[in-house]
């Protein structure tokens, strides 16, 4: 380990030139996509990823503010900003993959900061605390909400690059049910950027390098309905270690599965560390003759020191930098690199997107339909119209019963909320939280029943009532949805990112699907999902087998 270039060294120059950008502010041209490539706005030159992943898996002393109890934002933090923009440019960075946003922190300064330095920004959408699930996938209100939070708070960047609805979701074969889950937070994220009026902001998908699925998935994201389908594909990689070739290390071969990619595609994380110190020779693949045409650069993982030995720097107890012997190794590689490029008025894009996967033994999805757009408003205005429904001093952890209960004496009342990518068949309320979907089987339960006042006791969990009155957009929406609760609904969600994290549930007082886990790459996988909703998670896989053999495409 060789000491660190003093910190007051590196600043000087980046404090003088913040405090005039924070005040002039900040300027850069933003990234726009065209076929398989990035270019500038403006100038029209074509952009290759030079990025290092900015992550918040080290969470030591002035890595970041911990703004939320799962996860920390490092763009939440001007004082590291400052701090580790002089260490980035020096790497001739001009990206950084953030993992973590919290939606209700400032990031005026250090977007600024690094505006004014070059550097853009690639954003995951999910956290710790919400995300898309691998083996109990569930596209939902809270869920959007928060992603679509993240998207309120980037855009307003221009060097806001785009966004990942999601990192290495299906991972392996038996959970690539999971796919069309995050396909269709690409499709709503994509839609709400429009809705938004934002200025074009591209959204994408990074996976994981497993043999049997990973051309498969790519297929699969880049198919069909090209609204639904990504703007760009992240490939998080880590084929080339110590001293290899581009033949040997894997890379021709995914060079060659991606020549008719019709997206920009990239290595969203990458950098072998089995053998050590990293030497990143793989570094004059990348941007070379051979990749070059087809890849669109990378982003080395990543800048902290953490557990996972893959950091390029150290952060001390006194929030001083210390290098690591892989951070010259990159230095030198990068510096060397010089990829041919094209203009974008001399570019003509001519590839076209992939054939979607046929369901089989690697990839237990269908294609489509994909599960429906979360809408808050179809699931408030449905518990808004039950006369039987859940009696508000029901624990969520009792619930369990009263699911398997009904969908074991009466499946119909579940149709409406059962989901299952292995049959493409998707519940018009499979996105409501748990109380909503309980009061749902609860009413459909005492209607078949004879409204009888016992249909609705279910051992003081039911509770009758008096119906609200509905507006007409809430018949339109119920009538969309259908008697059963299986019909698609086209109407798209009204509200806001921000808007719909603060009322979602509140037709229920309370919600049982915001559980979340999420993967950061080489750094495995951590997954985080509150008391409340582990149960309530759990409780739908069991209720779901019952109803529609959903467990089996999990096997």
């Amino acid at each position: 380990m060789r000491p660190s270039t003093p910190l007051t060294t590196r600043a000087t120059l980046l404090a003088a030139t913040s405090l005039f950008s924070l005040a002039a502010g900040a300027s850069i041209d933003p990234i726009v996509i065209s076929g398989a490539k990035f270019f500038h706005q403006n100038s029209g030159d074509q952009f290759f990823i030079k990025g290092i992943a900015y992550g918040s898996d080290y969470v030591g002393v002035g890595a970041g503010t911990d703004t939320k109890g799962g996860f920390t934002d490092v763009l939440a933090n001007p004082a590291g900003c400052q701090r580790d923009i002089p260490y980035f440019q020096e790497l001739n960075t001009n990206l950084i993959r953030v993992y973590d946003i919290d939606s209700t922190a400032n990031h005026d300064e250090c977007m600024s900061m690094l505006a004014n330095a070059g550097i853009y920004v690639l954003a995951d959408l999910s956290n710790p605390d919400t995300s898309i699930t691998s083996n109990d996938p569930e596209w939902t209100d809270t869920l959007y909400a928060s992603y679509a939070a993240v998207v309120d708070v980037m855009a307003q960047y221009d060097n806001t690059f785009g966004f990942f609805a999601g990192n290495e979701v299906a991972t392996q074969p038996n959970n690539t049910g999971s796919a069309p889950f995050v396909k269709a937070a690409v499709r709503d994220m994509k839609a709400y950027i429009k809705q938004q009026n934002y200025r074009s902001i591209g959204v994408g998908y990074a996976t994981n390098d497993n043999t049997y699925i990973r051309v498969l998935l790519a297929d699969y994201f880049n198919c069909g309905d090209q609204t639904d389908a990504i703007d760009f594909w992240g490939y998080n990689i880590y084929e080339w270690c110590g001293q290899s070739t581009y033949a040997t290390s894997g890379y021709q071969a995914r060079t060659e599965e991606f020549m008719t990619y019709s997206v920009p595609s990239f290595f969203a994380e990458y950098g072998c560390n089995t053998i050590e110190p990293r030497i990143f020779e793989e570094v004059g693949a990348l941007y070379g003759p051979n990749m070059s045409p087809v890849w669109s650069g990378g982003v080395v993982y990543e800048y902290f020191q953490a557990a996972n030995d893959y950091g390029l720097v150290t952060l001390g107890s006194n929030s001083q930098i210390t290098t690591l012997p892989g951070f010259q190794n990159y230095k030198t590689q990068i510096a060397k690199v010089s990829p041919s490029s094209v203009a974008s008025s001399a570019y003509t894009p001519s590839n076209q997107p992939q054939a979607c996967p046929s369901s089989q033994s690697y990839f237990r999805a269908q294609p489509t339909p994909l599960p429906p757009t979360p809408n808050e408003e179809l699931c408030s205005c449905m518990y808004s119209a039950l006369t039987c429904a859940v009696n508000p001093s029901t624990n969520v952890q009792e619930y369990a019963d009263d699911f398997g209960y009904i969908c074991q004496h009466s499946p119909n009342a579940c149709l409406g909320f059962q989901h299952s990518s292995g049959t493409g068949t998707y519940g018009a309320y499979s996105m409501c939280n748990a109380t909503q979907q309980l009061g749902w089987a609860f009413n459909y339960y005492y209607f078949v029943n004879g409204k009888a006042s016992t249909a609705c006791d279910f051992g003081g969990h039911g509770q009758l009532r008096t119906p609200a009155s509905l507006s007409s957009t809430c018949k339109s929406l119920l009538a969309e949805a259908g008697g059963k609760g299986t019909n698609t609904v086209t109407s798209s969600p009204s509200g806001t990112g921000a808007g719909a994290a603060g009322s979602a549930g509140s037709a229920s007082g309370s919600s049982g699907s915001s559980s979340g886990s999420t993967s950061h790459g080489a750094a495995g996988s951590i997954a985080v999902m509150r008391s409340e909703n582990a149960f309530a998670a759990m409780m739908c896989v069991v209720m779901l087998a019952m109803v529609s053999g959903f467990a089996a495409v999990l096997l």
